[in-house]
């Protein structure tokens, strides 16, 4: 009886973690096109606001190619407020 229910408790487990790392990974996804779409729209400047853009859709990038979602999540979404802090001044 306490095998069954060990067993039961596991499968429960593994059946309720595995939607959280497919939803990781669409985030990753989400926040990546985003960026590059955002990226896209940026007029050309070579200010290091633009490159540190780069550099961290870059990072992402490749963060998302090792599996490691988390911090493609992380690196994207900090991407996207430079781009949206760049976006909302003026240009000079």
């Amino acid at each position: 009886m306490k095998r069954t229910t060990l067993a039961g408790l596991f499968i429960a487990a593994a059946m309720l973690a595995s939607p959280v790392f497919a939803a990781d990974n669409n985030l990753c996804t989400s926040k990546l096109q985003e960026l590059k779409g955002k990226v896209n729209a940026l007029p050309a400047t070579a200010t290091n606001t633009s490159m540190e853009i780069k550099r961290l859709m870059s990072s992402a990038e490749a963060s998302q190619a090792s599996g490691d979602d988390n911090k493609c999540v992380t690196e994207a979404t900090q991407a996207l407020a430079l781009v949206d802090k760049q976006s909302t001044q003026p240009s000079p």
